[in-house]
Order: C-alpha cells, then sequence, then structure tokens
C-alpha cells in the first residue's frame, strides 16, 4: 500500500512570541495532516509542537529602526536561504507569523516562486504604516488577524483577511490568584507589585533601572510588600535590591499580583485577561522614537487601549517611563477601591468580550487547508 505524501508546509517566526503562536498551529496541522512535512524558522516551542527546525530563530529579533540595523546582516542571510528554498519548490504552502518588516520580502519571495501564503497575526499597518498594505496584499494569499478591528482595515484597502480571534484566548486558564500566591509563597493580605520589563535584552536594558526603581519608591512608602520581577533565563537584572526575580511561568505572576508595571506589547492583554492592573511603559532609542512619532497614525501604542478603542491604561513613553512617573500612575492601582482601579476592570471585561471565543488556531488551520487544496 502506497501512503499519500502530506503537504509540505514552511512557519516561520521571528521572536518568542510568535514561536509560541506557531507551535499551536503546528500541533494543529500535525492532527489534521499527520503526514505533512512541517518545517521552521522558530525556537524550542515549535520544535517541541512537532516541527522541524530548519533555522532557528536564536539572536533575530528586535524592535526599533535604529536596532534593527544590528540585525540586518542575519536577516539577509536567512532571506538568501529561503529564496532558495522557494525557488527550489521546496513547500507548497508558506505560513507567516507576525515579523513584518521581515515577513513582507518572504512573503514576496514566496509569490515570485508560485507558493501560496497565509499571513497569521497581521502587521501593525494600521499604526506605521498603512501605505505598505497594498505591498502586502499583493504579497499574501489569506490574511488572519487577531484584533477585531483590523479585518475592517484590510478589507478596506482590497486585502481579504479573516477574524480568527486571539490566540491568547486559547491558552490554558491562568491560576487562580490563591493558587498562583500559595505557589509562589505570599501570605494572606501581602500586596504585590510585579514588573514585567520584557523579554529582550535591550527592552530589559532600557526599562528594568526605572522599573526597578519605581518599585523601590512604592515598596518604601508601604504600598506594597512583596516585588515580583518576571525574568527571562538569561536576562540580566543588576541590583535588583528587595525585588525577587521569577524566571517561569509569567502567568502565575501576574495573577498573583495586585497591580503591574508592564512593558507596551501582548503581556498587556494577558493582564487583561487576567484582571490585573496596570501602567504600560516602553522606552527605544531616541532616533527610533522620533521617526515611529513621525509614522505613527494611532493614539495609543498598548493593545489594550487599541482594543478597547479609549484609554484603559496610562501610557508612560520614553522620556516619561522614568520612576518618579511610573511610581505616582502605580499607587492608586494598588487600591482595589480606588475608581481607576475599578475603571480598569471594566475595561478589561470590554477587551476580554471583543478578543473573540477560543479556537483561534483551529481557524487558521481550516485556511491553511482552503490553500492547500486551491
Amino acid at each position: 500500500m502506497i501512503t499519500r505524501a502530506g503537504p509540505r508546509i514552511f512557519v516561520s517566526a521571528g521572536e518568542p512570541s510568535g514561536d509560541l503562536h506557531g507551535a499551536g498551529v503546528v500541533r494543529a496541522l500535525r492532527e489534521r495532516y499527520p503526514n505533512a512535512s512541517i518545517e521552521a524558522l522558530g525556537g524550542p516551542w515549535m520544535a517541541q509542537a512537532g516541527a522541524t527546525l530548519r533555522y532557528n530563530m536564536e539572536g533575530l529579533a528586535a524592535f526599533g529602526f535604529v536596532e534593527i540595523v544590528s540585525k540586518l546582516g542575519a536577516h539577509l542571510r536567512l532571506l538568501r536561504a529561503l529564496r532558495q528554498d522557494l525557488r527550489a519548490g521546496r513547500y507548497d504552502l508558506v505560513i507567516l507569523i507576525d515579523y513584518p518588516g521581515f515577513h513582507l520580502r518572504v512573503a514576496e519571495a514566496a509569490r515570485t516562486a508560485g507558493t501560496k501564503v497565509l499571513y497569521y497575526i497581521a502587521p501593525q499597518l494600521w499604526a506605521w504604516r498603512p501605505e505598505r498594505a497594498r505591498r502586502l496584499a499583493a504579497a499574501v494569499d489569506r490574511l488572519a488577524v487577531v484584533l477585531p478591528f483590523e479585518q475592517p482595515f484590510f478589507s478596506g484597502l482590497g486585502l481579504r483577511s479573516e477574524y480568527v480571534g486571539h490566540p491568547l484566548v486559547d491558552r490554558a486558564p491562568a491560576p487562580s490568584r490563591a493558587a498562583a500566591r500559595e505557589s509562589l509563597r505570599i501570605p494572606p493580605g501581602s500586596k504585590v507589585l510585579g514588573l514585567f520589563p520584557g523579554s529582550r535584552a535591550q527592552e530589559i536594558r532600557r526599562l528594568w533601572a526605572p522599573f526597578r526603581d519605581a518599585a523601590e519608591r512604592l515598596r518604601a512608602e508601604g504600598r506594597c510588600d512583596r516585588v515580583l520581577v518576571a525574568g527571562t533565563e538569561w536576562g540580566q537584572y543588576p541590583e535588583p535590591g528587595s525585588a525577587e526575580i521569577v524566571r517561569s511561568d509569567p502567568a502565575r505572576l501576574l495573577a498573583a499580583s495586585d497591580a503591574a508595571l508592564v512593558k507596551s506589547g501582548t503581556t498587556t492583554l494577558e493582564a487583561a485577561l487576567s484582571g490585573t492592573p496596570m501602567v504600560v511603559a516602553y522606552k527605544v532609542h531616541p532616533l527610533t522614537y522620533q521617526l515611529a512619532q513621525r509614522v505613527r497614525t494611532v493614539e495609543w501604542v498598548s493593545l489594550v487601549n487599541l482594543v478597547a478603542g479609549s484609554e484603559v491604561v496610562p501610557e508612560l513613553l520614553q522620556d516619561r517611563a522614568e520612576a518618579e512617573s511610573l511610581a505616582d500612575a502605580l499607587r492608586p492601582l494598588l487600591d482595589p477601591d480606588d475608581p481607576r482601579t475599578r475603571a480598569q476592570q471594566e475595561g478589561f471585561a470590554l477587551v476580554r468580550r471583543r478578543l473573540g471565543e477560543p479556537g483561534a488556531t483551529t481557524r487558521v488551520v481550516a485556511l491553511a487547508e482552503e490553500l492547500l487544496g486551491a
């Protein structure tokens, strides 16, 4: 008996969050196509899910116009290798996850080679470069978007898109507050401030000192009893003082925290889903910030505010992301009865409704099946 060969699929992610989301896609593809050849640009999550790592994403991730320059050589070498794979007809379908600058070029190379392209977690062109949407529309076959306002934006520009819901909704429920606190050995009644300075080295380097110093001010005032830091395995956190570095399971830390200081990004949505009041902050190279301000087309940068369509959480960016200002913004959120804390909880409820029902990964694989059958 001859076993029919399965489809040849390439799944690409250039940073840790994409690797995590890609792992869900790989698992669902394995279930739908047991005989598929699934290769990846990715990391440990996709490898564990069953993809063969043809290219390792380690060392690629960067954010910001200036910061990306340092990674340019690695990206160009990788793009040349992928173009060779695509010209050789190695894949039937390419699934690209986020990572817009690089993946737009990969999509164009795939289109030139005649390979179908599914883009999952759309580039945030509505925030920075709406004129690039036409270039994206010419390069991809289908776009799977994860934020509710993205579908009308891209559809209005002639790009066929599908709102699949957000993958965070598919994750296992976060531990309860009581269970999280018990596992972290937090005594009943203790007030906990969580710090989430990011996963990239450049983020930690810019945000750690103001995050640490803001937390120390609040602890010295008696506003909080414990300061817990969501640390990466390799992250450096100099002179932590009384802050405790927790290098595993940030969801548990979020659940245990009374309030959080959070780097702008997906973690803001995780905090909203867990119901943890927060202040959002970010810092980049000064030139990157100046350039971003010139091309930015949205009022807010945090995903929570963008999904809600209003300022649910305070955003302190660049020069405002300093210890004193951060401490001032956090202080009322450590009181559950403060009107600003209650207002955030109401905003989080709206965000949770707008992120959609579980099943994002299943919907992505349905789009992949459609393209493979075309």
